[in-house]
């Protein structure tokens, strides 16, 4: 597409396309053009020629299979997709200083401060993925748009190995032709609120009011669907090297016992090592907080000897932690309980490898799937299972 400098915005969503899977094709020659998918009990990845035939990321193994007879299944290699990350990241952090990473595999750019030293956008978004291509030998799909939100939902349409430009004065018509699933934030449930409402396409939410969407999906939601299928859409490009922490609390109600503070901390460790690997970070040290029922509050931190962003060394590392206080909790009762994960690091290019003796990386990029794909809610600890409401984990 060719235009005047200001006919399209300035911010990339640049998506890399299948990127495991892609990943072992380039590095493996008999698996290219061949259905494949990595990971065995769930898959991580699969490729488009998989794909095609129904396979999904999160997919149960034996589901994909039978899907897919033919496809060729092969391990994750955490090593490979970290070297390749990096590469990728190198190129856009050479494209522009300002990056923000979502995942390993995908990033926003803002090139508006660009336009005097490298011209318009488009040029600078066709140059990134021709070198992405050549340096990395990876695919890699960009939407080019005025908005993160516009940018992000061209990039999913331009897939596989695509560019698409939403032109500023066409962003609603190529909005509200869109399936009110491409709605930031639409769910599956709240997909089905709307369409009980029948509320089908964007252009259908962007008829109504805010009010009126408050109604069927709640107030919050409402206004910000009603400002995206608006073309309104404030967030801005932001790097992420500014956060310090991550953390989260859950108020357990009237006086709990140590048995119920583990349990809520457990679900709190999953969260926010979810939150931590989605940053692309990894910590250094884990914090535990906790609020006894006469109203004093303890706070006790470990640093640890190297780094993570594996759930399983924040799990331990927090509940010794919490163990230490289990006498203190016995004879008051405890109503909070949170984490917090400081000392952090590292870029969205990082990966916990897998060692000899400690945790496994591809248990948790396993699960992320799942919860990226289905939700947080979609699978839950075993400790948790059974559990009433009232002791329900706070991420479900």
């Amino acid at each position: 597409m060719t235009g005047p400098d200001d006919a399209f915005g300035s911010i990339l969503h640049a998506d890399l396309d299948a990127f495991y899977a892609s990943v072992e094709q380039r590095d493996d020659p008999r698996l290219r053009g061949r259905p494949v998918i990595v990971g065995g009990g769930v898959v991580l990845s699969g490729s488009y020629e998989a794909r095609a035939c129904g396979v999904r990321t999160a997919m149960s193994g034996r589901q994909a299979r039978r899907l897919c007879p033919e496809a060729i299944v092969v391990p994750p290699r955490f090593e490979a997709y970290l070297e390749a990350s990096r590469a990728v990241f190198a190129i856009f952090h050479d494209t522009t200083p300002v990056v923000q990473p979502l995942s390993i595999d995908e990033a926003f750019l803002d090139v508006a401060g660009l336009r005097r030293l490298r011209g318009p956008a488009l040029p600078i978004a066709r140059a990134m993925r021709e070198r992405v291509r050549d340096e990395t030998g990876l695919p890699i799909s960009v939407g080019l748009a005025r908005t993160p939100y516009l940018a992000k939902v061209a990039s999913t349409l331009a897939k596989p190995d695509g560019l698409l430009v939403v032109p500023v004065d066409g962003e609603l018509g190529f909005l509200h032709r869109l399936p009110v699933e491409r709605l930031w934030g639409v769910g599956a449930a709240t997909a089905a609120k709307l369409h009980a409402a029948r509320l089908r396409t964007v252009a259908d939410v962007a008829r109504l009011t805010p009010g009126e969407l408050a109604a069927i999906v709640g107030r919050a939601a409402g206004h910000h669907l009603h400002a995206l299928a608006s073309g309104h859409d404030p967030r801005r490009v932001r790097t992420a090297t500014t956060r310090r922490s991550i953390g989260a609390q859950h108020a357990l109600g009237a006086r709990r016992t140590f048995a119920d503070a583990e349990s809520a901390l457990l679900a709190l460790c999953d969260k926010v090592a979810r939150r931590l690997r989605r940053a692309g970070r990894t910590a250094g040290t884990v914090t535990v907080r906790l609020r006894f029922t006469d109203f004093r509050r303890s706070t006790s931190s470990r640093t640890l000897s190297v780094p993570t962003e594996s759930t399983s060394v924040v799990w331990e590392t927090a509940r010794a932690l919490l163990r230490a206080r289990r006498d203190e909790i016995d004879r008051h009762g405890i109503t909070l309980v949170g984490v917090a994960l400081s000392g952090l690091s590292g870029s969205t290019a990082q990966l916990t490898l897998p060692l000899d003796d400690g945790p496994d990386p591809a248990l948790d990029a396993t699960l992320d799937a799942v919860a990226r794909r289905f939700g947080t809610g979609a699978v839950r600890r075993g400790s948790h299972v059974g559990r009433g409401p009232e002791r329900r984990s706070p991420v479900d």
